[in-house]
């Protein structure tokens, strides 16, 4: 029973991380600032986290369980190629509107000058994303014998261009150019392009 607060109070730190990185866009975070903002010591942080690196990576797991249990949840319960591939972009779209503060560790902007394994488990996540699009894409061959005329890896790698280059603006925006805009639009012709290619 004794756990439960300090499970508690990570999260709630990991929350008030996620809330300063959201309202202080462009600024570097450090533990002073989030004791602050805590309500406790920086010794009181370090007992829940050994670094801020540590902290980080809290937020990295939320951000991989959030976005992989859904991809598997995608994958389980929808079989149409195109439906699949609009599904995951827009997970990552919807995800990272919902999050701004948590969107600045997905494009690396919170990471900069953070320790260099917290950016490679990042680029570690996407690759796994591209990977997932990818297989998608090549399961619509095996399925219904047709096909893209451009490799697979190509096309992949081009979608998941689309959804980072849009949580990206929403990052440079500083959280007012939304990543979902104009999304059903751009996914038409998007689709298009590719059951033409």
């Amino acid at each position: 029973m004794a756990e439960s607060p300090k499970i508690n109070r990570r999260e709630h730190i990991l929350q008030c991380l996620a809330q300063m990185l959201e309202t202080s866009p462009g600024q570097r975070i450090t533990t002073a600032k989030l004791a602050a903002e805590v309500g406790v010591s920086e010794a009181a942080l370090y007992r829940h986290f050994p670094s801020k690196a540590r902290m980080f990576e809290g937020l990295i797991e939320f951000i991989e369980d959030a976005i992989l249990s859904r991809l598997n949840i995608i994958m389980d319960e929808e079989k149409d190629t195109m439906t699949r591939c609009q599904l995951v972009l827009q997970l990552l779209l919807v995800f990272s509107e919902r999050n701004p503060g948590i969107s600045r560790v997905l494009n690396g902007d919170a990471l900069l000058g953070e320790n260099e394994r917290l950016r490679s488990r990042i680029d570690a996540l996407f690759a796994k994303i591209e990977t997932q699009i990818k297989q998608i894409l090549r399961e619509k061959t095996l399925r219904e014998g047709v096909g893209f005329n451009l490799d697979e890896a190509i096309l992949a790698n081009l979608l998941l261009a689309f959804a980072e280059g849009r949580i990206s603006q929403f990052v440079r925006s500083e959280f007012k150019q939304k990543p979902t805009l104009h999304f059903d639009e751009q996914w038409t012709f998007i689709q298009q392009q590719l059951l033409r290619s």
